[in-house]
């Protein structure tokens, strides 16, 4: 079967969002990331070029070099047909017969699309990925309508567009010659007189462009992955208070007669936290994951171990929206140390202040809290698809 190269497009400036989208993290992994995987998925597909801006450099190197087929990087032009053709000077080099040119923003496209139009294209010479118009379309002036255009002719395009090598990169040399800028590749195909075919898109095909777009492909992420947008988790933790240990409770050495036993720095609050997180994602506890048998464990600081629990949580594609917490301890008073433990938790959090919220209460006297023999502590957790 001919050759065919993908061109993956991710040096737009992302004005619209008010950040690089193509960094934008989607349960887990990039927009960047997504796009470059599904384009990895279709066997069909022999070699990539992955087109950067300054600020996406960095990232496509790393895809490139860890990527299971040849990839190359170049730095993209001012705008997205200057971008092209250098994506697709650099696809020359490759032998190919047919290139396939997407846009990181779609990062919801499927190997059925990319295929799709690779088939078409050996057919025709062309395959643009499109779905129909399901809205009335009028041409406007202004405010004023001029016409209503028929709904039954229009199409939306998307991407991929995959035409011949041969083909689209004339068509793209003869626009910079004449100073035609197009619309979308297709229509510089079209410039030349040379027919173009469409195949079947996907609706959920949809580029990436505000806000209100990410919302959506997380929603759609959400039933393709089976994941649920909200998690709650529960945590709760009980050290006994003995002579001769720190007491540390949020991170922050607080002065007491007593401090909390236990294999690491025995922080009530941090265990109790780690422990709600984890179980939002049921990822078990942290026994299982820090051992008190393992040595590694002995005196740790348990806030880096919450940075680990963390990074397991963003590894799954969640984010933290909120903790609460409530440590419950006869002595000593905590009230002046909780403003450091709210600040040190979310620092290894990696979340602002206003998402950890830290409790203090006593028993009053009543059991092993009000004789002053253990701290217990209870977190919950409200995590989000990120």
């Amino acid at each position: 079967m001919e050759a065919a190269g993908a061109i993956l497009l991710a040096a737009g400036h992302a004005l619209r969002m008010g950040c690089n989208k193509m960094l934008l993290p989607l349960f887990g992994k990039t927009v960047l990331e997504r796009s470059f995987e599904a384009l990895c998925s279709c066997g069909q597909i022999t070699s990539l070029v992955l087109v950067a801006s300054g600020e996406t450099m960095a990232a496509c190197e790393a895809l490139a070099a860890g990527a299971c087929k040849p990839c190359r990087v170049v730095r993209g032009g001012e705008e997205r047909q200057d971008s092209v053709l250098r994506g697709l000077r650099a696809l020359a080099d490759e032998n190919v017969e047919y290139a396939v040119i997407h846009d990181g923003a779609r990062c919801l496209v499927t190997r059925e699309v990319i295929e799709r139009t690779l088939e078409s294209a050996r057919r025709t010479g062309s395959g643009v990925a499109a779905v129909p118009a399901k809205d009335t379309v009028k041409r406007a002036d202004g405010p004023r309508v001029l016409e209503t255009l028929r709904r039954s002719e229009l199409q939306l395009m998307q991407t991929p567009q995959t035409f011949r090598f041969a083909g689209i990169l004339r068509a793209y040399e003869a626009a910079q010659k004449s100073g035609l800028r197009g619309t979308d590749d297709a229509s510089l195909l079209e410039a030349l007189g040379e027919p173009v075919y469409l195949t079947q898109g996907d609706y959920e095909n949809i580029k990436l462009t505000t806000e209100e777009d990410v919302t959506a492909a997380r929603a759609i992420l959400s039933r393709r992955e089976g994941k649920q947008a909200l998690r709650i988790g529960f945590g709760e933790d009980v050290h006994q208070l003995v002579e001769g240990r720190r007491l540390v409770l949020g991170g922050v050495e607080i002065p007491h007669e007593k401090g909390l036993l236990g294999h690491s720095d025995a922080d009530v609050l941090t265990h109790a936290l780690m422990d709600a997180l984890l179980g939002a994602l049921a990822l078990g506890d942290i026994g299982r994951l820090f051992p008190d048998s393992d040595p590694a464990y002995e005196g740790a600081d348990s806030l880096l171990l919450l940075r680990e629990v963390m990074k397991r949580v963003t590894e799954a594609g969640y984010e933290l929206v909120n903790a609460d917490c409530t440590v419950i301890a006869q002595a000593p008073r905590l009230a002046p140390y909780r403003e450091e433990m709210r600040q040190k938790l979310a620092e290894a959090l990696g979340v602002g202040m206003s998402c950890v919220g830290v409790k203090a209460t006593t028993t009053e006297h009543l059991g092993f809290e009000g004789r002053k023999e253990g701290i217990s502590a209870r977190c919950t957790v409200l995590l989000q698809l990120g």
